[in-house]
């Protein structure tokens, strides 16, 4: 690709202010992954009550969704941007201090808020300045740098958790979570247009009312990509959450060495996949990677629910465990991407807001459906499940919403055709 194609995507600007601050969140957030399962069971709970502590947390993302996008376009994406991490660093500090699991469950939701005002803050800036040749890569690229900082911080922190203190990692992630955000203070400058032009307060981007910035979000298009975002959610939450961790810990007796081992190994696999996505998804058009990838991860779920059903060994179980990462890999920030398309110019804040409110539910929902199939059908019934909403995920997708950079490609060579 020539210079000018990477002049937006890999800049010294966006290094400093959007991938080493994501590596580095990332870094902490690996850490904890595998002291979750076991701290959670530390307080004598059922596994029922222990997938608690981490539906908390993705109702706290949910529930904070809408009022961070609009506190995005009323005060701007910086403050957010900004004062996320800092939510992150305390709930993770009051975790490592919990008593009761009801307080751990406290501090779970509150790290949940923290985690969404970086993320909505850093995509809507990504939709304000990005073109929509380079938004997939710099997408992407935040998600591989994500990766990276995941690739071994998750057997960091089983070392951590195994050979020192279960609540180590949760330190560390603190402190990780405030020397992320440090270059920001100087780098970041704020990016919503009628704040930067120093309009007034409660305006939309476009001069607009608010109101009009809801209506725009009421058309076909934008519902069906709602609906298709709820559903990848319900695909993917136990996935992200790491449900399938803590089934491998209840199913397997998995230890957090284990479980930090393998959360590197997909990890690794899942970098170059990811950026191949962006890549693709700014030459190709977005669905060039969202249907295959979620018809892939189909497929990939149903291996896992059979070694659920039969009974597999552990070695067949860790098989299924890398095929579902990697699908995952394929659709990773595919969503995001696709979203930052068709957000509205009027309101990307409120957008971002809905969308990820909507989107999101269905990571603790399915979370929620996943431990009480578990429980009361068997665990394969729940890999089903998830199974069959990626089947959804990409039928929508393939079938109900545009691709944009599809449809410019096609529209270009047709112009340049004699």
């Amino acid at each position: 690709m020539s210079k000018s194609e990477n002049s937006g995507v890999y800049t010294r600007q966006n290094f400093l202010s959007i991938y080493i601050p994501a590596m580095t969140l990332a870094v902490g957030t690996g850490m904890v992954i595998p002291a979750i399962p076991v701290y959670a069971k530390s307080f004598g709970v059922s596994f029922e009550v222990a997938s608690l502590v981490i539906i908390i947390q993705q109702l706290g993302t949910t529930l904070s969704s809408l009022p961070v996008g609009m506190l995005m376009d009323r005060i701007g994406r910086r403050k957010v941007v900004l004062a996320g991490p800092f939510l992150l660093a305390i709930s993770s500090l009051l975790s490592a201090m919990a008593h009761s699991f009801p307080e751990l469950l406290v501090y779970r939701f509150i790290g949940g808020i923290g985690q969404q005002m970086w993320l909505l803050g850093r995509l809507t800036m990504i939709a304000d300045t990005g073109a929509a040749r380079e938004r997939g890569r710099q997408i992407t690229t935040m998600s591989a740098m994500e990766s990276a900082g995941r690739l071994f911080s998750p057997a960091i922190g089983g070392f951590l958790a195994g050979f020192w203190d279960i609540r180590a990692p949760f330190i560390a992630h603190a402190v990780l979570s405030l020397v992320a955000i440090i270059p920001s203070f100087k780098l970041v400058r704020e990016t919503a247009p009628q704040l930067a032009r120093g309009a007034g307060r409660g305006r939309t981007q476009a001069g607009g009312t608010p109101d009009a910035g809801f209506r725009a979000l009421f058309t076909f298009e934008v519902t069906m990509f709602f609906i298709a975002q709820f559903l990848a959610s319900l695909t993917r939450g136990p996935i992200f959450s790491g449900q399938i961790n803590l089934y491998g810990a209840y199913a397997y007796d998995m230890t957090p060495q284990t479980i930090g081992l393998l959360a590197t190994i997909v990890t690794a696999v899942g970098i170059p996949i990811s950026l191949a996505a962006g890549y693709i998804m700014d030459h190709f058009g977005r669905k060039a990677t969202l249907v295959p990838g979620f018809s892939l991860l189909a497929v990939a779920l149903a291996f896992i629910s059979v070694t659920a059903y039969v009974h597999l060994s552990l070695k067949m179980f860790v098989l299924a465990y890398i095929c579902v990462h990697t699908s995952n890999a394929i659709t990773g920030s595919n969503m995001q991407t696709l979203g930052s398309d068709i957000a509205p110019d009027k309101a990307r804040g409120r957008f971002y807001g809905v969308w990820n409110t909507l989107g999101s539910v269905g990571s603790p929902v399915s979370t929620s459906i996943f431990a009480l199939l578990s429980a009361g059908m068997g665990y394969w019934r729940a890999f089903g499940f998830l199974g069959v909403m990626a089947c959804g995920t990409a039928f929508i997708l393939g079938t109900q919403v545009r691709d944009r950079v599809r449809e410019k490609r096609a529209a270009a060579a047709a112009a340049a055709a004699p």
